[in-house]
Formats: structure tokens, sequence, C-alpha cells
């Protein structure tokens, strides 16, 4: 057979002579065969010996010296946290999350060290799956497994009580939310937390004083909760809103500082509880700001004297001196009347254009109200909401 080909080949250098080309002789071409099966048979034993090397190395770490087996589980674990951790840290799960997105969830409030760490512990832990959708109160640097047992044990994680905040409130109002509510704090708690405004974590701005920055809303009680957790709470919501609202740069845009922003919006809630008319509102102050006319606000002279049920204010009490009289007092009262709503701080600083100076109330059912560019045309509103007020003997 080699003979065959032997002789064709030659045959072939001989073509290849007469066209002038070099052939290949026969010992160059046995040459070339031999070297190329030694290439193929040393990629083979090359292949062999990276086996046997790695086979070794596995190996050596799940047998060697007692430690292989710690070693191998190493190169393959999930950056996790030992410990109990540290501190407090609130965290929602929802319906429908799994242990996928719980875990994430856990790695961005760094409860867990990584995502991976926590799936691994649920996955070997059947109980994962009683996992509840609920408000929990769990620790920053948490292992895995303790960040596990913790959720687990919801008598000690889970929320057990749930606070409101309404709109509007000041803050001796929500002192006495909070006193009277389901936290059972000691006497005068909430009060004397009011006091220390340093620990309340209120914006710089806040010249210390919590009013209007105590954020309305359903608050869920974390387990052991003092006056000072809950008022913490309302303050980093507040933070909140006013960063996505970008408040401090847009009230300086509009040449405020954001206190007067604060203090816009709390007088913005208490004139009327349409969302639509907010604007309209923020910009009937401005105007009369700019014109160097008094507010007459009956919300601020309430604020002082204290609400009776009625919506006007009485001769009597609009000539009380307080600063906060803005019937005789020009300007901004010196802080907020209540705590705004994210809505109403919006409004503060995005007022509507227009050239109205004055607003009523026409009707308390709709909260329908009325807007004026002149006192004369603010008169027939006036007139308007005094024939409801007629119609609704005690409502007014």
């Amino acid at each position: 057979m080699d003979q065959d080909v032997d002789e064709g080949e030659e045959q072939r250098d001989d073509l290849g002579s007469g066209l002038g080309l070099r052939a290949e002789t026969r010992v160059e071409r046995r040459a070339n065969r031999r070297r190329a099966r030694g290439r193929r048979a040393f990629g083979c034993f090359a292949g062999l010996i990276s086996l046997l090397v790695v086979g070794a190395i596995v190996a050596g770490a799940v047998v060697g010296f007692g430690k292989g087996k710690d070693a191998l589980a190493n190169v393959f674990s999930a950056p996790d946290y030992e410990g109990q951790g540290t501190g407090t840290v609130i965290v929602e799960i929802s319906n429908g999350q799994g242990s996928s997105s719980i875990a994430d969830t856990l790695e961005k409030k760094e409860v867990v060290k990584s995502a991976r760490a926590f799936e691994r512990v649920a996955r070997d832990d059947p109980r994962s799956l009683q996992i509840q959708a609920a408000t929990y109160t769990l620790r920053k640097h948490m292992s895995a497994k303790a960040a596990l047992e913790l959720m687990l044990n919801t008598a000690q994680s889970v929320r057990v009580a749930r606070i409101s905040i309404p709109a509007g409130k000041t803050k001796a109002e929500v002192a006495v939310l909070l006193q009277n509510s389901k936290l059972k704090l000691p006497a005068g708690a909430a009060a004397g937390a009011l006091a220390k405004p340093a620990s309340l974590g209120l914006p710089s701005y806040a010249h210390g004083n919590a009013e209007g920055f105590l954020f309305p809303g359903t608050y869920d009680v974390p387990k052991g909760a003092t006056a000072y957790t809950m008022l913490k709470l309302m303050t980093a919501n507040y933070a909140k809103a006013a960063a996505s609202l970008d408040l401090a740069n847009s009230a300086s845009r509009k040449g405020l500082d954001p206190y007067q922003a604060v203090i816009v919006a709390s007088i913005i809630g208490a004139e009327t509880n349409k969302a639509q008319d907010y604007p309209k509102v923020a910009r009937v102050i401005y105007n009369r700001l700019a014109a160097g006319m008094y507010l007459g606000m009956d919300s601020t002279v309430h604020y002082v004297v204290g609400k009776d049920g009625g919506v006007y204010t009485t001769p009597e009490q609009r000539k009380n001196p307080s600063p906060y009289n803005t019937y005789n007092h020009k300007g901004l009262p010196p802080t907020p009347i209540n705590s705004p709503t994210r809505e109403e701080l919006s409004a503060a600083i995005n007022p509507a254009p227009g050239p109205w100076k004055y607003f009523t109330l026409v009707n308390l059912d709709t909260g329908e109200t009325a807007f004026a560019t002149t006192y004369e045309e603010h008169q027939v509103n006036v007139k308007k909401f005094q024939t409801w007020c007629q119609a609704h003997k005690g409502r007014c």
C-alpha cells in the first residue's frame, strides 16, 4: 500500500518539477507525517496530564489533611456576615416576593452581606416557605442564617401595630396621637421627645423645631418602639419627600429658603383641601407677599388661639399680638403651622402662574374655592360663601 502511494507521489513530484515548482521529496514527506503524529500524541498526553493535575487538586481539597472539604467549599461560597448583627433595619416584604427577591431586598438593606448567602440558607431550610408579607424589624450585618431565624420568629421581628398621622396636624397634636396610641408610652414621653429635637433627625434648616417635619402617613410600629422611634420615622419620611422634590434647590430658585417653602406648604394645607387648588393658593401667598400686603390667613391665627371648629376667626382673635397673626404682622409666620404633605410641599415650590391675590371657600361640602384678583371680586365670592353658610346652619 505504501509503495503504491509513494510511486503515485513520485509521479506528482515529476509533474511539479515540470511546472517549475520545487517537489517535496519522499524523505521530507515521511518526516512531516512523523512530526504530525508526534504533535497529536503530545496533545493527548498534555490533556491527560491536565486532567490528572485537576483531579489531584480536587482530591487534595477533599481529603487532604482533614481541611480539604472546607477549602473546596470556600471556592464556591457566598460572602456572609457572622453573628446576630447590630442596630435596627426596617424591611418591607410584599405579597408575591420569592426567596430570590427577598434575598435581594435584604442585601440592599445591608441586613445580609450577599443575596446568594441568604438564598442558600433559605433553600436548605424548608421553613423559609413560611416567610410572610410583613414589615420586619431586623439588624444590620447579620449572618444569613441569623436573618432567616429572626424573620421566622415573627413574634420578635414583625411590627405589631400601626399609627396613622393625618395631614395638617401640629406637633402638639402628633404628640397626643402618639401618647394615646398602642405604644403605651410613659406619661409625657412624646412631648419630652419633641423637646429634644437634636435626636429627631431634623434637617439643618428646621432650626431645631419639629413643627412642619413630622410627615403625615400610616406607620407600622416596630417591636419595642419608643416616642423617639416613631418621630424619627416621620422626619425620615419628610427627608425622602423633600429629596424627591429637590426642595432646597427648587426653593432657592424661587428666592426662598427651604424653611419658608415648608411654612408656605403648611398654610396651603390649612386653607384648602383640594389638591388641584394647592398651586393657586401658593400663588396668592406669593403675590400678596410681593405686593407688601398682609397675608390675612385665618389658619395662622387658628394656630395660636386654637381652632374652635369654625372656618372664620373672630374680631377678637384677629387682635391677638402673636407674630403668627398674619392680619397684624406682614410676611410669613415664624414657623410652619402643621406638617404638610408631599403635594403641598410641591405646590409651595411650583405655584401656578396667575394674578390672584384673594381666595375663599364657597362650599364646604365640595371644597370649592373661588379665586379673585381684586378686592371687589373677592367680596362677591365672600357673599357666595356667606349664602352657603346661611343655608347650612352650624357648619361655618
